[in-house]
């Protein structure tokens, strides 16, 4: 039996780039002004829920990305503003957050809870 010749019509695709951070500051793109998630919830709607501390790192990376991230609006699971030594000068993320009428007071967001954006529920289809 002769064996086919293949061509690169025959050769299976390569696959997509796949980049965590990009897939993370789409996600970001999508927080409304004043309000507010975690890195926690951004993982989890990645479906890497163990991913946390790596939404950090895409958010460290996001500062110089376009079209812009807004970075400012991801905070840790108990509405600390834990991201802030990444920001220049470091109260940069505060005041991003206040000019978005979102009150903060010794690093954590009041009414956390309120101003949660959780995109597992508000991305649904």
């Amino acid at each position: 039996m002769q064996k086919k010749k293949s061509t690169h019509s025959d050769l299976p695709s390569p696959p997509k780039e796949y980049s965590f951070f990009k897939d993370v500051h789409e996600v970001v793109r999508q927080i409304p002004k004043g309000r507010v998630s975690s890195y926690g919830a951004i993982a989890r709607y990645l479906g890497t829920g163990l991913s946390a501390r790596m939404v950090g790192w895409a958010m460290n990376a996001a500062h110089n990305t376009s079209p812009p991230v807004p970075a400012h609006r991801v905070v840790n699971r108990n509405g600390m503003l834990t991201g802030k030594a990444h920001f220049t000068p470091p109260s940069l993320m505060e005041a991003l957050l206040k000019k978005e009428k979102v009150i903060v007071k010794e690093d954590k967001i009041i009414d956390f809870e309120k101003l949660f954006w959780d995109p597992i529920i508000e991305l649904s289809l």
